[in-house]
């Protein structure tokens, strides 16, 4: 089914060079629900105590929080085939964000039954998981440390690096291929779209970036 073979496909992206139990592997599809999302639409809110913690298959979700303010902030936009909503779902805490579908999305939702066969009968998924935790934190710590930059052009350069690393397609030439708009980088970065123009301009001209239509071409290591 074809439900079946994203699942493998994120599994063996998410979780490369693990062995997968014949037992293990004949339980997961029924464990590992794919769900369809419209665009607009909240796979879970600000608040919630998730259920589960999600793999994009495609499309690509938001996640965003709600200040006290009413502002809303975006944290990351997380495409295929990333894991997200792992903090909550193992700490059994509320969710710190919103997970918002841009556009259609397909994410295979992996619940408590799932979460216990894949710790306990995989070996090797519970330190790979661990790593991935490790990654997200250090992330985290990226994100807070360019939210306390003063200057907008080390704020644009962290959400510059940021997307690169959510989104990035290497190139055969040595460029990543990012696929975000202006507008988003501005978001990101908390700066107006005419900042982020003028901002990704300078990073062209010096030659850390290349700009095309609905997106842009990093080189690792520039920004």
């Amino acid at each position: 089914m074809p439900e079946n073979d994203a699942l493998w496909r994120v599994l063996h992206a998410n979780f490369p060079g693990l062995a997968w139990p014949p037992a293990v592997a004949a339980q997961l599809p029924a464990l590992m629900p794919l769900r369809r999302l419209a665009s607009g639409r909240s796979l879970f809110v600000q608040g919630q105590r998730p259920s589960a913690f999600y793999a994009v298959v495609s499309g690509e979700i938001e996640n965003r929080f709600t200040g006290l303010d009413g502002r809303v902030s975006v944290i990351a936009h997380v495409g295929a085939p990333r894991l997200f909503g792992l903090a909550a779902f193992a700490a059994r805490q509320p969710s710190e964000y919103e997970a918002v579908a841009r556009g259609p999305v397909e994410v295979l939702a992996i619940g408590r039954e799932a979460y216990r066969l894949l710790m306990d009968e995989v070996p090797g998924f519970a330190r790979a998981l661990l790593a991935e935790f490790a990654l997200r934190f250090d992330m985290t710590l990226q994100q807070l440390q360019a939210a306390r930059h003063t200057v907008a052009a080390d704020r644009f350069s962290a959400a510059l690096t940021q997307l690169a690393r959510q989104r990035g397609r290497p190139a055969a030439d040595g460029w990543v291929e990012v696929p975000a708009t202006q507008t988003e980088l501005a978001q990101l970065a908390h700066v107006s779209r005419q900042t982020a123009n003028e901002l990704l301009a300078a990073a062209e001209v010096a030659g850390h970036v290349k700009r095309g239509r609905g997106r842009w071409w990093w080189r690792p290591g520039s920004a």
